[in-house]
Order: structure tokens, then sequence, then C-alpha cells
């Protein structure tokens, strides 16, 4: 059955408003407490500040010099010397850099968006298996209640001889299996509680709210098969850090350029005992221009070189996400169909059962017999039941996973 008809069929199983709006409260509460993501946001507020130390220059050279022996001049001695240089990269070399910088925060943002995706499913993931146990553990007591009532039929007729002792004995042992199995699943709710709050960054005994609604919610075909890689952060993150590398060339190649210093020299002088002269004891002011000479240009070609090696490594990297991400899309939406499928089947495996059972229990009260073959269609029933539930949340899990290689936000409402 193609998806788009399994849309029309499945859509009168029932949504899942209620839950899905839960969902979307604890996944904006996780975007704002959960700690990882946190330590994801502060390395791009860091990467923020590394843009303002970026378009700076370097510190100024400032050195004081006294003559022990005083250098005789015409003007006089000299007694101290003051110096003050300041270099300057060549022409662009601090906005390329500021340019580099800027891009990796861009990258390291993309980072927390990818982080942040990953968190999302992660709290998806384990918040569905919470409202799958609330289902089976409701499911179970219902079934449980059913075979209270079984045997209260069945020691009735026993007792007036209509039936035989075996049929109670058989419901016996079908609630001791059903007690034993409510207290498994209940014991499962704690360690499930703890893995969700964790991700919340709140108390492992913190209650989860599960409104009383039905789980499922079909999509259309192809969904958000145009946001697959149009918004990735991980493909966005590589392709900035390609940006960021071609412009790291670009600052290697100026830094390969001579640097220009510009300073002055002040040198303090002693005035002539000996005789009086023009300009006598008068301090000496020299400007300066210094520039470096680049003669060893190996480590710049190497640093390009490793540039530009880095960038085919992105390029890489970006080729071998993007058909991963295909890849996974075209099997997640394989695994949602089938779970559709599933889930037809088993609705329609759990009706027909339901009828079944009923006929089957108007002929037991009528003859008395028959009544293991009722024990096993109720059970049959619960197999289906539990199997249409445990779907569902297969389903609800693989649309979680479909959002998250889509990228899909959470704006509140």
């Amino acid at each position: 059955m193609k998806l788009s008809v399994i849309f029309i069929v499945i859509f009168s199983l029932g949504n899942n408003w209620g839950v899905a709006q839960e969902l979307k409260e604890y996944l904006q509460l996780a975007g704002t407490k959960n700690p990882g993501l946190q330590a994801k946001y502060k390395k791009f507020e860091a990467a923020l500040q590394a843009v303002l130390q970026a378009n700076t220059l370097a510190d100024p050279t400032i050195s004081f010099g006294y003559f022990i022996s005083p250098v005789e001049t015409r003007v006089g001695p000299q007694r101290a010397k003051f110096s003050l240089t300041q270099m300057f990269p060549w022409f662009g070399t601090l906005d390329a850099q500021e340019t580099v910088a800027a891009t990796n925060a861009q990258a390291k943002y993309q980072a927390f968006l990818e982080s942040r995706n990953q968190l999302f499913y992660r709290v998806a993931t384990a918040y569905y298996p919470i409202v799958e146990l609330q289902q089976l553990i409701k499911l179970e007591t219902e079934n449980l209640q059913i075979l209270e009532t079984y045997k209260a039929i069945a020691t009735s007729k026993f007792e007036n001889g209509a039936g035989a002792m075996v049929d109670v004995l058989r419901v016996d042992l079908m609630m001791n299996d059903s007690k034993t199995n409510l207290k498994i699943l209940n014991e499962k709710y704690q360690p499930l509680l703890s893995n969700f709050n964790a991700l919340l960054n709140r108390p492992t005994v913190e209650k989860v709210e599960v409104k009383d609604a039905v789980l499922f919610e079909p999509i259309p075909l192809n969904y958000r098969k145009d946001s697959l890689l149009a918004n990735n952060p991980i493909l966005n993150e590589l392709e900035m850090k390609i940006e960021a590398s071609e412009v790291q060339e670009l600052v290697v190649n100026r830094q390969s350029f001579p640097k220009i210093g510009v300073g002055l020299d002040y040198v303090f002088v002693d005035k002539r005992s000996d005789m009086d002269i023009v300009d006598n004891g008068k301090n000496v002011f020299m400007p300066m221009v210094s520039v470096s000479i680049p003669i060893f240009q190996g480590k710049y070609k190497g640093a390009i070189k490793e540039e530009q090696l880095l960038q085919e490594s992105y390029s890489f990297q970006k080729q071998d996400v993007t058909n991963s991400l295909l890849a996974n899309y075209d099997m997640g939406t394989y695994e949602l169909a089938q779970q559709q499928e599933l889930i037809i089947l088993y609705e329609k495996q759990t009706s027909e059962t339901k009828q079944v059972l009923d006929l089957l229990f108007s002929a037991y009260s009528n003859t008395g017999q028959e009544f293991e073959e009722v024990l096993r269609m109720q059970q049959q029933l619960l197999k289906y039941e539990q199997m249409k539930i445990t779907a569902i949340t297969k389903y609800n899990t693989g649309v979680a996973k479909i959002d998250y290689l889509t990228s899909k936000t959470y704006q509140t409402n």
C-alpha cells in the first residue's frame, strides 16, 4: 500500500495533538535546561569573543635603557634612551583574520544547532516509550479485570454444574501471568523516567505528564524531504569551515609579506658644563621605520598547503554527510511505511478478534463449553492491542528521526 493511500486510511484512527503538544513543551524545556546543550552554546559565545581579538594589532614594544657610561656627544652626554615601536601586518591581514574568526563562530553556532537537534531526537525517543508503557499498563490492567470477570463466571458455572473446575484453574494461571507482567511493567517506569528527566536536567523522580490521547498522527508522503539538505547544520558547519579555511589561506599568504614597524627613539641628554653651545643638553627625538624580511617562506607554503588539504577534507566530509542523510531518510521513510502497514493490520485484527471473542463468549454462556478458546482469543486480542501500541511507538520514534534528519525546529505557539 502506498504512503499516500495509507495516509487516508489511517487518519480515521485518530491523532495525537495532545501528546504532540506536551512533547513540544518538553522539547522547549530541554532546549533551555540541558547542560550539554548549554555547554555547546557557551562554546559559540567563546568563539564570538575570538572575533574581537582577531582584528587587533600586536602589542607595541616599549624599551628603556640607561647608559652606565654616558655617550659623549657635541650637545652633551647621553644618559638614557626610551624606544616605542608598533608593528603593522600587511594590508588586509587583520580584516581577513576577523573574517576567519567570524566564520568559525558561525560554524560553532551550526554545531550548537546540530546538538540541539540531537537533543530533541533523544528527548522524543525517551518520551514515547513512557507513553507506550503507560498505555501497556492500562491495557494489562484492563485485561486483568476481564480475567477476574471470567473467573467469576467460570466459578459460578462450576458451582451450578454447568462448567468444569479446570476452567477456573486456567483463568487463575492467566491471571498470575497478567499480574506478573503488570508488576514488571510498573517496575520499568522509573528507569524510563530517570532517563527522560536527565535530558531535561530535572530530578529523576519528577513525573512526566502524558495526556490520555491516541498516539498516532500520520504524515504525508516525502515528509519534509525538501528540508533534508537545505537546513542541515552539519552541512552548514562544514561549508563554513571551508569558507574559513579559504580565508585563512589568504591570511597565511599575507603573513608571508613584510611587516612594517613604526616607532621613535627619545634620548635624554645632559648639558655640557665646560662650554655653552647651541642646543646644549637638548634631548634627541628620532622617528623610526622598520620592515621585517620574511626570508624563510617554507613555513608559509606549508601552512597554505595545510589549509588546502583541510578544504579537501571538509568537502569529502560534506559529501559523506549528504550521502548518509539521503540514505537515512530513505530508510526512515521505509520504516515509517512498514509501521503504518502494521498499525493498519493490528487495528483490523483487533476489530475482528473482538467479534470472534464476542461470539465465543456468547456460546460459552449458553453451553458452558469452549472456555479455553475464549481465554485463548482474549490473550490474542491482548497481543494485537499490545503490538499496535508498540508499532505506534516505533512509528512516532521514526517521525522524530525524520524531524532530526530534516532539522525541524519547534517554535512556541
